[in-house]
């Protein structure tokens, strides 16, 4: 979709918040900040509750499938009633970010950046070094005299997610950070020790845990660009109690894994200011609307099913709020 320059809002018209000072605070108090994505709008409020609940910031990301299914002009305003919604229905003034992710072009992040996203991603990794930073280059110059944050990334994360999907990964390359950040202009940098897309992130056998973290590539990102933030992508950890439940109520999800909880954790005590959660909200979902269709097979009211599935997407969010990213009471 074409944008009009007369269409072109501010973020700041709708309330939402930058991510730079957030990150900072982040730094500096040992937590992350969480990157929680929504595609309609029992997630959104369900985002939001659990985070005015915990008194978490929250970026709220929206993948560029997921804003041409939710509509680009009707988010504008579902952003604009999330923030309203907060503070007077929950009277919480947490700041409130809404991040493109994974923007595959400068186009999209223009377009993103017009229609009143407070940040934009960049997504160059798979592309060669010096077209990553010529196209992150461009959208930092568009970005920046419109106060929008941008975000980078190094390195390639397997797994699929909406229109991102790699085979294999690359871990990135800490010799390339420091040139990349400097020629770029970037706020924040994605990069890639060991996380991945999707449901399916890694293959282990029954009893296995999943591979540990690269913290030793994140402590020498760490020392090559100290203070500057840094996120993870790729951070579910495909609760297992929802797995469960998909397959007791006819979903069929076999080899399933994610990040443990308790790598995540640690990654929040680095520069590590940013997790992105996605499959874990998925799963919620769809294992509550699952048991609630499963045991009420006559229900056609969607209320009635995903009333309880925004439930447990609130408790799953405070969860994670509280006891995975140290964001709970940082608002």
């Amino acid at each position: 979709m074409s944008t009009k320059t007369s269409d072109a809002v501010s973020y700041k018209e709708l309330g939402l918040s930058n991510s730079r000072e957030l990150f900072k605070k982040a730094i500096d108090g040992k937590y992350a900040i969480p990157g929680y994505n929504f595609n309609n709008m029992e997630q959104l409020q369900a985002i939001i509750i659990g985070c005015a609940k915990s008194n978490s910031p929250v970026i709220l990301q929206v993948s560029k499938g997921a804003r041409k299914y939710a509509n680009s002009t009707l988010l504008r305003y579902m952003a604009m009633g999330a923030v309203q919604m907060a503070l007077k229905d929950y009277g919480s003034n947490i700041p409130i970010v809404l991040h493109l992710d994974h923007g595959d072009s400068f186009e999209t992040c223009k377009s993103c950046i017009d229609y009143g996203f407070s940040s934009v991603m960049i997504d160059g990794s798979a592309l060669s070094f010096e077209d990553n930073i010529a196209v992150t280059k461009k959208v930092v110059e568009y970005a920046h005299p419109r106060d929008v944050s941008v975000e980078g990334e190094l390195g390639v994360l397997a797994g699929i997610e909406d229109e991102v999907s790699h085979e294999k990964s690359s871990y990135t390359n800490p010799d390339d950070v420091e040139e990349f950040v400097k020629r770029t202009g970037v706020d924040s940098l994605a990069i890639s020790i060991g996380t991945s897309h999707g449901a399916f992130k890694f293959k282990v056998k029954p009893g296995e845990k999943p591979p540990p973290l690269r913290f030793d590539i994140l402590e020498e990102i760490e020392r090559r660009i100290p203070g500057f933030p840094i996120v993870l992508h790729g951070s579910s950890s495909v609760i297992p109690k929802y797995v469960d439940m998909i397959n007791e109520y006819g979903g069929k999800l076999e080899g399933t894994c994610g990040v443990p909880e308790d790598q995540l954790r640690k990654a929040t005590k680095s520069a590590v200011c940013k997790i992105n959660i996605d499959s874990d909200g998925r799963l919620a979902v769809t294992a509550m609307i699952r048991k609630v269709l499963a045991e009420q097979p006559g229900q056609f009211d969607p209320r009635k099913y995903l009333g309880p599935a925004r439930e447990e997407l609130i408790k799953m969010i405070i969860h994670k709020n509280e006891e995975v990213l140290g964001s709970a009471g940082k608002a």
